[in-house]
């Protein structure tokens, strides 16, 4: 009996859910440098959303298969590959192809799993905490015992904010929009939690601070609430700007000058690029904390590769407390 081809999610133009399908896809052999995976969960963000609509800043070539994290198993190494062999449960990341059965990928992209996690929470990991402890570390400059605000607390990057600052030693605030998000921040090591819709947010951070400013905003929503975060700063505060799905704001630059504030950008995308040593760095350094049970993400929903577009749709709404996963087998 043949066994079944396996099966990707692609569209030949980028748009909305509906312009994806789910083929047959057979990646064949992996190059010398590559791994051959057999994916068993891929995450779905707000990214890989945008990505497939043709929304992100950088488009990617069609046909296109999207996703960029996922989990599995080795199934083939390529004659160039050292460090993993078939058996391995793995993670990777990439700029799209994960949403399949199987892929391959540069072995270069490929970890071994941390072995505290399953392979759902494995698949959402790389990305979100690489991209916080970048910002926090890297960008941010966080310190033990200064306060760390975090947009979006119950969000992807947000709760790996959430839980990262807490390992750091920092005082966290979480702010969420709904009492689910923001009991899932208080799980994650919050020491105080906001309503992110609430009319007197900023007396509600203030007074969350002991009506102080903060050291550092965590910023992954952008629209209105940048404003306002910026505003709650500290002096020689750092605002860290990591993505905007609630629209790019506009900030006056008088603000930054009158608390002596930055306003920092974080794209680990480029940063991957340009000190990809650093990056490889920072992973170990993650990696090796969720091995300790340290750092674990959060799983709201698995859906089954087949109801790909419902789950799209649930990670584009940015309602749900944790992460999306789909989940292949």
């Amino acid at each position: 009996m043949t066994a079944p081809l396996p099966r990707a999610v692609r569209a030949d133009e980028l748009g909305p859910p509906e312009n994806y399908a789910l083929v047959d896809h057979d990646p064949g052999p992996p190059a010398p440098t590559q791994v051959s995976i057999s994916i068993r969960a891929a995450g779905i963000s707000f990214v890989d959303v945008l990505t497939a609509g043709g929304g992100y800043q950088v488009k990617p070539p069609v046909p296109f298969i999207p996703g960029s994290e996922c989990a599995g198993v080795v199934t083939a190494v390529g004659a160039e590959v050292a460090g993993l062999a078939v058996g391995d449960k793995v993670v990777a990341s990439g700029w799209g192809g994960m949403f399949a059965d199987a892929t391959n990928l540069p072995a270069r992209t490929v970890r071994k799993m941390p072995g505290a996690l399953s392979f759902a929470e494995a698949a959402v990991f790389p990305v979100s905490y690489a991209t916080a402890w970048h910002a926090l570390v890297d960008r941010g400059s966080l310190k033990a015992g200064e306060t760390l605000l975090v947009l979006g607390a119950g969000g992807a990057t947000g709760y790996a904010a959430v839980q990262i600052g807490k390992h750091l030693g920092a005082r966290v605030i979480g702010s969420a929009s709904s009492e689910e998000k923001r009991a899932l921040a208080t799980a994650g090591g919050a020491n105080a939690v906001v309503d992110a819709r609430g009319d007197d947010w900023r007396d509600q951070v203030k007074a969350a601070n002991g009506g102080k400013g903060v050291d550092v905003v965590f910023d992954p929503v952008g629209g209105e609430a940048t404003d306002p975060a910026f505003r709650s700063l500290a002096w020689n505060g750092r605002h860290l700007v990591i993505g905007f799905p609630g629209g790019i704001a506009a900030l006056k630059t008088n603000l930054p000058l009158l608390k002596g504030a930055s306003l920092i950008g974080v794209d680990i995308r480029q940063f991957g690029i340009f000190e990809p040593e650093k990056s490889e760095a920072n992973r170990d350094t993650v990696f090796a904390l969720a091995g300790e049970g340290t750092l674990r993400p959060a799983v709201a929903r698995a859906y089954p590769l087949e109801e790909f577009r419902a789950a799209m749709t649930d990670a584009a709404a940015g309602k749900s407390a944790g992460r999306i996963v789909l989940v292949m087998g």
